[in-house]
């Protein structure tokens, strides 16, 4: 197995260097079910923020990029589960891509509460601003 960097995939899914594109599309011809590539959760995280800020991709595009990662048969991907809810929550608006990561992160290790200043991911399932607290 290798591991996929973000700009790799980057390069794949925009195209803007040519030799960059080739090269990762070369790569990723490459993988097969027997022969995956990884994917990290930091890894789709960064390519959310890229793909929304340097290149304006939709939410709902970006959205269905991540899924189609997470679904595809070549690419493995680390909290798969958490991707995909994370995904389609984005894709529905408010808070951003990362911000359900990290709820889900905290979630699944055992965390009763996301503390947060920030108020779109106060609004997730088990997170809740700080500055309102009452500890």
């Amino acid at each position: 197995m290798i591991g996929l960097d973000t700009n790799v995939l980057v390069r794949y899914l925009v195209n803007d260097v040519p030799e960059q594109a080739e090269a990762a599309r070369a790569l990723l011809e490459m993988l097969s079910a027997n022969n995956p590539a990884f994917v990290c959760r930091e890894v789709a995280i960064e390519l959310c923020w890229v793909l929304e800020r340097n290149y304006r991709f939709s939410r709902d595009r970006i959205a269905t990029i991540l899924e189609e990662l997470v679904a595809s048969e070549e690419i493995r991907v680390e909290a798969a589960d958490d991707v995909v809810r994370a995904a389609n929550g984005y894709r529905r608006g408010g808070a951003g891509f990362s911000d359900r990561m990290i709820a889900a992160a905290a979630r699944r290790s055992g965390a009763d509460t996301l503390f947060t200043f920030d108020r779109k991911a106060a609004r997730l399932n088990g997170a809740a601003l700080l500055s309102e607290a009452r500890l």
